[in-house]
C-alpha cells in the first residue's frame, strides 16, 4: 500500500510546485516525483501527514509502520551528499512527522487534537470554563486518599483503580467520537487528564515509599 496516498482529504487533488525543478508535486509527497528532491513539509493535519484516516481509534501498529517508514526515508545518511537546503528540508519533514506521531500515539493528546480539528477546545487548565464540579470532587477525594495512604500496598490499590478508570475513559472517548458527541468527548478529555495526573502522582508516591524517602 502506498502510505503517502492512504488519506488525502482532497490534498492529492492539489498540485504544488517543486522548489528544485519547478515541476508538479503532490503536497503530501516527501520527494518530487520528477527530480527526486526532498520537499518542504506542507500545511496539513497530523492524520494526513502520517497517511491515516482521521479518528480517535488509531491502529498503533499502522501508526508506527507509517511513521518509521517515513522516517527511514528521511535518515540523515541519505542526505550526506545533498545540498544544505535539502538537508534542512529533510530535518523539517522529520520534525513535522515527530510532532504528528507524538500527538497521535497517546489517547489524551490524540483526543484533544481531534477535538481541535473539529473546532472544539478541550483543556482542563482553561480557567475561562470551570471544570465539572463532580469531576473536581472525584479528584479531590482521590488525591486525599492518596495522601492518607501509609503503605505501598495502599498506594498500589489506588494506582490500580486509577489505571482501570483510565482504560474505561479511553473506551468512553472512542464511543463519544463515534457518536460525534463532542460535548461528551470534551468532558472525557478533562477527566482523562486528571486521571493521568493522579496516576503519575501515585507512581511517584509509591516509588518514594519503596525507597523509604517519605
Amino acid at each position: 500500500m502506498n502510505i503517502e496516498a492512504h488519506h488525502t482529504d482532497g490534498l492529492e487533488a492539489c498540485v504544488v510546485e517543486c522548489w528544485s525543478c519547478k515541476g508538479p508535486a503532490s503536497p503530501r509527497a516527501l520527494f518530487c516525483s520528477v527530480c527526486g528532491a526532498v520537499q518542504p513539509p506542507r500545511p496539513m493535519d497530523h492524520f494526513q501527514r502520517l497517511g491515516l484516516m482521521p479518528g480517535f481509534d488509531v491502529d498503533q501498529g499502522e501508526l508506527e509502520r507509517h511513521y518509521f517508514g517515513f522516517q527511514r526515508r528521511l535518515h540523515p545518511d541519505r542526505f550526506a551528499a545533498r545540498s544544505a537546503k535539502e538537508k534542512l528540508m529533510s530535518q523539517q519533514q522529520a520534525m513535522a512527522l515527530n510532532e504528528a506521531y507524538e500527538t497521535l500515539k497517546e489517547p489524551l493528546k490524540r483526543a484533544a487534537y481531534l477535538l481541535k480539528l473539529k473546532g472544539r477546545k478541550a483543556d482542563a487548565e482553561d480557567s475561562a470554563k470551570p471544570a465539572d464540579p463532580a469531576l473536581l470532587m472525584e479528584q479531590m477525594e482521590a488525591r486525599e486518599a492518596l495522601m492518607e495512604a501509609d503503605s505501598a500496598e495502599q498506594v498500589q490499590a489506588i494506582l490500580a483503580r486509577t489505571e482501570s478508570d483510565i482504560a474505561f475513559a479511553v473506551d468512553d472517548l472512542s464511543q463519544a467520537f463515534a457518536a460525534e458527541c463532542l460535548e461528551g468527548a470534551a468532558k472525557l478529555v478533562m477527566r482523562l487528564k486528571y486521571l493521568m495526573r493522579l496516576s503519575d502522582e501515585a507512581r511517584g508516591r509509591k516509588s518514594r515509599m519503596t525507597r523509604g524517602t517519605l
